[in-house]
């Protein structure tokens, strides 16, 4: 008796300590920003992705931002795992490297600048909407051109 209880508990305890399968994650959708026309092959290129629409460019609204180098290019591709849902990119390239968008007197850029969906504003900044794209699956290309 006093065998066959030892047995159990050991048997116990390696069932507790065995790993038990869970739901598998799925992996997040990929997509890939290629940004053509760059206004320098050598200068920083920097993206901010926003997926709230009320924080749309504003200061540190952004749900985060990479910075990729041209190295040497005219195009820069980067792909990027974001989850499902609206999202919107806002892009520039800083030219003189001081690590600002340096804008004129009236707070226009005078930097290369662009939009996801290609937005070209002409008197105000776009709006989310205009500028969103939706992540639903695996494998898609926002392209988006440099405006100078």
């Amino acid at each position: 008796m006093q065998v066959a209880r030892c047995f159990n508990w050991y048997a116990g305890l390696l069932l507790a300590a065995w790993p038990v399968a869970g739901p598998v994650a799925s992996p997040r959708p990929s997509v890939t920003v290629v940004v053509s026309a760059l206004a320098s092959s050598t200068s920083a290129v920097k993206l901010y992705f926003y997926n709230v629409r009320e924080k749309f460019l504003t200061k540190g609204g952004y749900a985060f931002m990479r910075v990729v180098q041209p190295g040497g290019q005219r195009q820069v591709s980067l792909p990027v795992e974001l989850p499902p849902g609206d999202w919107a990119v806002a892009i520039t390239q800083d030219v003189n490297n001081n690590d600002k968008l340096d804008k004129n007197l009236m707070g226009i850029p005078t930097e290369p600048f662009a939009f996801s969906n290609n937005v070209h504003p002409r008197f105000a900044p776009p709006a989310f909407d205009e500028c969103k794209f939706t992540v639903a699956e695996t494998g898609t290309v926002v392209r988006i051109s440099l405006t100078h």
